[in-house]
């Protein structure tokens, strides 16, 4: 009870220190177990190859796509005039438009 009298404030300071000192050094042993921990999985795992790269793995398979099918193998679409392929796409165009159209019931 003399303590507290004579020094009113002290007291709480000196707690908060020794909670704080506690607290860093919990901190810095949680720090440093989980750096010896994860220097451990890296020592235990196995190094990992590097990964292909995906833009050769894409030139390999194009480079053999284009081995298998030879120039002379490919047919061409016949030949259609502009003007057929315009009337086509209009006749095209009028079905669509006679199948949105409302029929009349009655």
């Amino acid at each position: 009870m003399v303590a507290t009298a004579v020094w009113p404030g002290r007291y709480h300071r000196l707690v908060r220190k020794l909670i704080k000192l506690a607290i860093i050094a919990f901190g810095i042993r949680a720090l440093l177990r989980w750096r010896k921990r994860r220097q451990q999985t890296r020592a235990s795992a196995p190094a990992a190859e590097p990964a292909a790269d995906p833009a050769d793995e894409l030139r390999q398979k194009l480079a053999a796509s284009r081995d298998d099918v030879a120039p002379d193998e490919v047919e061409e679409p016949p030949a259609v005039s502009v003007t057929d392929r315009r009337a086509e796409v209009h006749e095209q165009g009028r079905a669509a438009l006679d199948e949105m159209k409302p029929t009349d019931e009655g």
